[in-house]
């Protein structure tokens, strides 16, 4: 028969919370990091070190960058990749695409995704043309359609297109009351084409929360920056040109940690839930990513 004092039912009490504390990850779903803020590393052919800090932090999940981003091209091989993430007990399940590697190597950029084990497909932005801050609903459209029907091949393959937003998402629609993102919301195929929220636009696209109500099941995933809504807006990147290799993704991203911002992070991931997300990822500089990442086992 056990003996189980009042001070050891105290103390095993008391060592169960700390073990819960120290094993829980919001909406019961692995804690994961985006790998473009660690570029330098992959290209430095640093990978496996990457992926073994990245699992000492207590990161379970990797979103990667498809081999088209020049600092990802030594990942070009899906199933040696598939291999060195295994090892590190980590798994990758989505990656960021450029729509030009969408448009003109889907079959094996398709290929490449399921060799690592991915299900879904994002891509940063739908690269539109954007003037002084604004598009054409033309535009809107046309690429709305694009999308829709690359999102049909990839749901051929068991893969789900995701998109992202960025400069053309974030951009307004000429005659419009609406940002891009929100007319891409009602064209897009709702079944074809998910969404990851990115956390540092919502200055621009808006409050998390009111998407993830407002579209329940249309978010599978967010991209996850300490956004202070005091501080003065950070200056936007210039648009892309078309055609030209991605050199870069995303708005510029504040300096501050999750959790040590103006957002209640505990109301947008029971909004999450309700949006459908599945999957999120911490995109900050390494410093802020330990924060970050130790803020999140506290939810």
């Amino acid at each position: 028969m056990i003996d189980l004092t009042r001070r050891n039912f105290i103390a095993a009490a008391g060592a169960c919370t700390l073990a819960g504390r120290l094993s829980a990850k919001p909406l019961g779903l692995p804690i994961g990091s985006q790998t473009y803020p660690h570029r330098q590393r992959i290209k430095d052919n640093d990978f496996p070190g990457l992926l073994n800090d990245m699992k000492a932090l207590g990161i379970e999940s990797v979103e990667l960058c498809c081999p088209a981003y020049a600092e990802f091209s030594s990942l070009s091989d899906g199933k040696q990749t598939r291999t060195i993430i295994e090892d590190h007990g980590l798994k990758s399940v989505s990656a960021h695409f450029t729509m030009n590697s969408l448009r003109n190597q889907q079959p094996q950029m398709i290929e490449w995704a399921k060799q690592i084990g991915m299900t879904q497909m994002a891509t940063a932005s739908l690269g539109g043309k954007v003037e002084n801050g604004m598009v054409s609903m033309d535009a809107v459209k046309r690429a709305a359609d694009e999308y829709n029907k690359i999102a049909t091949e990839a749901a051929k393959a068991g893969l789900q297109q995701v998109l992202h937003d960025e400069g053309f998402e974030l951009a307004k629609v000429e005659g419009d009351t609406r940002l891009s993102y929100e007319v891409l919301l009602e064209l897009l195929d709702p079944k074809l084409v998910k969404m990851q929220f990115q956390m540092s636009a919502m200055r621009t696209v808006g409050d998390p929360i009111t998407y993830f109500t407002k579209y329940p099941g249309r978010f599978i995933s967010m991209h996850l920056q300490g956004v202070n809504l005091n501080a003065p807006m950070p200056a936007p990147r210039p648009a892309p040109v078309p055609g030209a290799p991605p050199a870069g993704r995303g708005p510029a991203i504040p300096g501050v940690a999750v959790g040590k911002d103006s957002l209640d992070w505990k109301k947008i991931f029971a909004a999450a839930k309700t949006g459908g997300v599945q999957n999120y990822f911490v995109e900050q500089p390494w410093d802020l990513t330990v924060q970050s990442v130790e803020f999140l086992k506290t939810l």
